[in-house]
């Protein structure tokens, strides 16, 4: 089944203007056209963004007798900007937006020309409209909503965002936002990090006191591990018991310091574990930060390496992070 794209949710025929613009010009430009934002570009290149908010922000901020407006956009817009392409799918741009807390995102084409926007109203407006379509047919007779309600379950599959169980991230929207993060990284030359986490003796838990308290287990820790993360850092059910933290722009020292407060707070939740040493639930992470320079070309490469420092936390103990090779 073919999935939902960009180009057709997207507002198109947007204007963008020069760096070099004065504010006073972007906001009569917005008023008279009735926009909420304005995308800024140079040379065909989409640079930057100006919003609503930004402005309110800005002119709550002014000092007496500033001239604000009289600045040129380029000293106030948000750069570098987040965009999504127009082939991209609904589900990535909703997991960008998501995950970014993104309302306005620029769309362009393959040569990363501006071709339109789309917001997160036009994105969460067509998401509630596959449950809609859903719901009508639950609510027609049973010999004819079979094969189209089979169709709107799959539609709803192709746009979940989250683990039924836990309510946080998917793998499936992991791997997009992992991928958009990368793809950043390498343009824009900034670091990320990826931790990966499991808990310890999870089998030997499931045996003993039964899944369905396994799954009470990952519960309670996925609930430890989200109350202690950053707001920009993103946690996703990785498969299993195991659990990945995305976090943009902080080195391989901050990922180490993330990951060892985890597994503190982890181990003083005091979750019960007659079979583990520690006769309570611990994890183990292993941590990975890149850089241009590194040799890592991929997504995938950050989640191998996250994987071969988890094993290791494994081999030297459990109940620790490694973040080197």
């Amino acid at each position: 089944m073919k999935e939902i794209l960009i180009e057709t949710l997207m507002t198109k025929g947007v204007r963008s203007i020069s760096p070099n613009t004065r504010l006073a010009d972007v906001l009569e430009i917005m008023r008279d056209n009735n926009y909420s934002c304005t995308v800024i570009a140079e040379a065909d290149e989409t640079v930057g963004i100006i919003t609503e908010r930004d402005i309110v922000r800005m002119l709550a901020g002014m000092e007496n007798g500033s001239n604000v407006l009289a600045v040129k956009v380029s000293e106030v817009m948000t750069s570098p900007v987040i965009t999504v392409n127009e082939k991209d799918s609904l589900f990535e741009a909703l997991v960008i937006s998501k995950a970014q807390g993104i309302r306005h995102l620029p769309v362009v084409n393959s040569q990363g020309r501006l071709t339109g926007i789309v917001t997160q109203s036009d994105l969460v407006k067509i998401y509630f409209q596959v449950f809609e379509k859903q719901r009508e047919i639950i609510e027609k007779s049973i010999n004819e909503r079979t094969e189209a309600l089979i169709k709107a379950n799959e539609e709803l599959k192709m746009i979940s965002m989250e683990d039924p169980l836990l309510g946080i991230g998917n793998r499936r929207a992991m791997e997009v936002d992992l991928q958009h993060t990368h793809a950043s990284a390498i343009r824009y030359k900034h670091p990320y990090s990826v931790i990966l986490l499991d808990l310890d003796y999870f089998k030997s838990y499931n045996d003993h006191y039964g899944h369905l308290a396994g799954d009470e287990a990952l519960k309670g820790v996925s609930k430890v591990l989200k109350a202690n993360i950053r707001g920009a850092d993103r946690l996703y059910r990785y498969g299993g018991e195991e659990f990945l933290v995305l976090l943009p722009q902080i080195s391989i020292d901050g990922a180490k310091i993330a990951a060892a407060k985890m597994i503190e707070k982890v181990k003083d939740a005091n979750f019960l574990h007659c079979k583990s040493p520690c006769q309570i639930i611990t994890i183990s992470a292993g941590a990975c930060s890149f850089s241009c320079d590194d040799g890592v070309t991929s997504w995938k490469d950050m989640i191998k390496r996250a994987d071969v420092r988890l094993y290791k936390a494994k081999e030297g103990g459990r109940n620790r992070v490694v973040s080197e090779d």
